[in-house]
């Protein structure tokens, strides 16, 4: 079975400092993640002045900054993902990084040569983005926090049309007849994955709606994992028995340490336990065929009941339900043939408990 890919979302968790994005890449390699992943951006490019926190945000970091000014503080420069992606290449983790502009996005697909691309839930109606991603052929991971199925297929329509590298003009038409076609259905079969996420820090329990990990799976006929906001480690478990196949959880060095994002995130402890866990949970779901285990089958005859006497009987007695009964072991003749034994001649002696025997 294949293993469930599991990405530490290292995110913005480092504060800006390198060093403790380094210390984030540690814990993401003594846990035995898959991938580690950052977040690459150009704070002008990306946040107008104008734009306000999330209410988590202000929750976290107060309301005194703009929401520029809080994410300012916490962007690395391109120099600094060079170095953290030797660092993960040294200590054997798979580097990952979203961006959140075009720039970025050149960077890490031109420069730092990632074969994969997550597009973040923020960014899935932004077309401009997606499309020039999709132009540089990347694998791409599409999280879909606050969408609709309608939105999904609009951006994986985008990605379509990006990845055939079309002639005409980017347009809805274009981008709907790359979705239905073909080679379109065919590239996106073979270049995106889907993640199901819902988008708040921490996510209610109550609103994560695991069930649509399937549905998305059925609709798009795409690989589909989940991205989880929630507090612990129990859904995101759940989501890899109900089928997801990759995984992404924020960590963090200190859950209690200044920033946005930490209360949200998985200490080290809890994202060793989370690998841990869901290792378990693949080899538990076994190949779906219901056949007695290797170790059920020294059970069978200890666990399962024979007909036998209730009490000692003659021989040429007949067998009624006053003298026989089911008991353990199931070394003798099954349940299934009591029926068939009433009414029978005893064919001999029988002491209480012993087994019968029809001939």
């Amino acid at each position: 079975m294949k293993e469930t890919f599991i990405i530490a979302e290292a995110g913005v968790n480092h504060n800006g400092d390198i060093k403790l994005a380094k210390r984030l890449v540690d814990i993401a390699v003594r846990s035995r993640a898959n991938a580690v992943k950052f977040q690459t951006f150009i704070t002008e490019n990306v946040i107008s002045t104008f734009a306000t926190k999330a209410d988590y945000q202000v929750k976290m970091t107060g309301g005194d900054e703009s929401q520029f000014e809080m994410v300012k503080k916490l962007e690395l420069s391109f120099e600094h993902f060079r170095e953290l992606k030797e660092y993960c290449d040294e200590n054997g983790i798979k580097f990952l990084s979203t961006p959140f502009d075009k720039e970025s996005a050149d960077f890490l697909i031109d420069e730092l040569q990632l074969d994969t691309i997550k597009i973040p839930s923020g960014e899935i109606t932004n077309a401009p983005l997606i499309y020039h991603i999709a132009q540089k052929q990347p694998n791409i991971i599409l999280s879909t926090g606050m969408a609709t199925l309608g939105e999904i297929e609009l951006a994986l329509g985008i990605i379509a049309f990006g990845f055939l590298n079309k002639s005409e003009e980017p347009s809805l038409n274009a981008f709907s007849e790359s979705f239905i076609s073909e080679e379109g259905q065919k590239v996106l079969r073979e270049k995106v994955k889907l993640l199901h996420c819902t988008t708040e820090y921490p996510a209610p329990v109550e609103e994560v709606n695991l069930l649509a990990i399937q549905t998305m799976h059925n609709t798009f006929g795409l690989e589909t994992g989940y991205s989880d906001h929630t507090e612990g480690i129990a859904i995101t478990i759940a989501a890899v028995a109900m089928g997801a196949s990759i995984i992404e959880k924020h960590i963090t060095y200190d859950k209690y340490a200044e920033g946005p994002d930490h209360k949200a995130s998985l200490s080290p402890e809890e994202l060793t336990l989370l690998v841990d866990g869901i290792r378990q949970v693949e080899l538990a779901k076994g190949t779906g065929v219901k056949i007695p285990s290797k170790s059920e089958l020294k059970n069978i005859q200890i666990a399962r009941k024979s007909i036998v006497a209730s009490r000692d009987i003659e021989e040429g007695e007949l067998l009624t339900i006053h003298n026989i009964a089911i008991k353990r072991p199931g070394t003798g003749l099954p349940p299934l043939d009591y029926w068939k034994v009433l009414g029978e001649s005893s064919k001999r002696k029988f002491k209480k408990d012993e087994g019968i025997i029809l001939k």
